[in-house]
């Protein structure tokens, strides 16, 4: 069985003007594992924190204490575009580690990446529930593909968001036709990133490298606000190459290419293959 952990980076909201603060990219992702490998991954995971930021908790704390230490995106965001070079070498070495701990476990990636037009209408609630039901079909592709069955464990966000989303998945599965999604067991269930590593990890890859590799590849130049900077260029150089082949792709009946991370790009309409390069 495949556990598929699903999270979010940016916000829903428009982008009215370039000098907005409001964020450019909305990406959705999911991490992709094999059940048998959660154990492992967990603890690897929890030595890593450990390892990089080893002040977040007192030395008589438990190690297990080290699941509640959240490192935000954010922060090693501020750490790559800031003007110490320790603080960048910091937070890259430890998105190298990260990154290289979802390869030893073979984990794999599925997405949806909107780049935000400028003054122009983006619906969120409308977004954020059929890139769920995307992510979806490209889950239900992974599991025929592995002949298997699996599961999806969103971050939660409020009620009425969760059942929206549960409830647009329902749909699929339950309708007269016949059910779209027949390999994944349930509808999405919602966890709290507190307790899993999965959903941690997956918020990683949003928020400290698909969304600054987002904004530098399609931003820079058109947004001039303090979420596009130039110096996101080097976690792309770094390890765009690395994300693009843990990607989940498949062909469809016409022999087109389908999942991975998408992008639909409301700017410049440049081609989703821009965003490793």
């Amino acid at each position: 069985m495949y556990v598929c952990y699903v999270d979010e980076a940016g916000c829903t909201g428009v982008l009215p003007a370039p000098n907005s603060p409001i964020q450019p990219v909305f990406v959705l992702t999911g991490l992709i594992l094999e059940q048998d490998r959660l154990r492992s991954l967990t603890l690897d995971f929890l030595h890593l924190k450990r390892r990089f930021f080893r002040n977040s908790l007192p030395d008589s704390a438990q190690f297990l204490d080290w699941i509640l230490v959240e490192i935000k995106g954010a922060t090693l965001r501020g750490q790559v575009r800031g003007t110490s070079r320790n603080s960048r070498r910091h937070a890259l070495g430890f998105m190298d580690h990260l990154l290289g701990l979802v390869e030893k476990h073979e984990g794999r990636l599925i997405g949806k990446l909107f780049v935000k037009g400028i003054g122009t209408p983006f619906n969120g609630t409308a977004v954020y529930t059929s890139s769920i039901q995307a992510l979806c079909t490209f889950y239900q592709e992974f599991l025929l593909g592995t002949d298997d069955t699996g599961c999806l464990i969103l971050d939660s966000r409020n009620k009425p968001k969760n059942t929206n989303v549960s409830h647009s998945v329902f749909t699929q599965k339950f309708r007269t036709a016949g059910d779209v999604y027949d390999r994944i067991i349930e509808m999405p269930v919602f966890g709290h990133s507190d307790n899993h590593a999965g959903i941690q990890i997956a918020d990683l890859i949003c928020s400290a490298f698909l969304f600054p590799m987002a904004s530098y590849a399609y931003c820079m130049g058109h947004v001039n606000n303090v979420h596009v900077n130039i110096r996101y260029d080097r976690i792309r150089t770094l390890f765009g190459a690395r994300l693009k082949a843990l990607q989940f792709r498949y062909q469809d009946e016409r022999s087109w290419w389908r999942g991975g991370i998408t992008v639909s790009d409301g700017i410049g309409r440049q081609r989703g293959s821009h965003l490793f390069s």
